[in-house]
């Protein structure tokens, strides 16, 4: 059951980065979150363009970043950015059965998963992701490098994992433009 992608992932790749353009300048959300929308992606299904990964900080919000509305992005959330098997799973079915032609894993500056990984040691279960990141930046000490760094490694881990066209970039907060690396 696999969707035939609605675009190429060179498509969806200047899609987003002209969403973004639009976001720099917007004082709402510019997508479709119309009730039509809602019913069109009822009754036709979703056929999202782009597969986005990006970190559960509450102050990045992929569809507004992009000027998407409801259906055209597939994000998965999860703190720091990092990949694991339900990220790959969540990924395989976008790619597989929505037909999504490109992974995006987005990082973002004054990232507090990073900035505990950088720091002193994380208990419980935030363990388990300050570990991943802290496999992903080795020794590195610059907040922003670490952060390019553990958003390469989530490519990297796709890449091999799954093989499909993946990108990083990095969100910047306090001007909300994305840096596509």
């Amino acid at each position: 059951m696999s969707k035939t992608a609605v675009c190429t992932a060179q498509e969806a790749l200047e899609r987003l980065k002209a969403g973004n353009q639009r976001y720099l300048s917007a004082e709402r959300g510019l997508g479709d979150v119309s009730p039509a929308a809602r019913r069109r992606s009822c009754e036709q299904g979703q056929a999202p363009y782009a597969i986005i990964v990006t970190c559960s900080d509450s102050r990045v919000i992929p569809e507004h970043v992009f000027s998407a509305g409801i259906g055209e992005l597939f994000v998965i959330r999860v703190a720091g950015n990092v990949i694991g098997d339900y990220e790959l799973g969540s990924i395989q079915y976008a790619a597989g059965h929505l037909g999504c032609p490109l992974t995006v894993v987005m990082g973002h500056d004054h990232c507090g998963a990073v900035g505990a990984a950088l720091g002193r040691e994380a208990e419980g279960f935030i363990r388990t992701i300050t570990d991943e990141i802290r496999k992903a930046i080795g020794d590195e000490r610059d907040e922003y490098r670490a952060c390019c760094l553990n958003v390469d490694h989530s490519v990297e881990t796709i890449r091999a994992r799954l093989g499909v066209p993946v990108r990083g970039a990095v969100y910047h907060l306090e001007d909300g433009s994305v840096e596509f690396l």
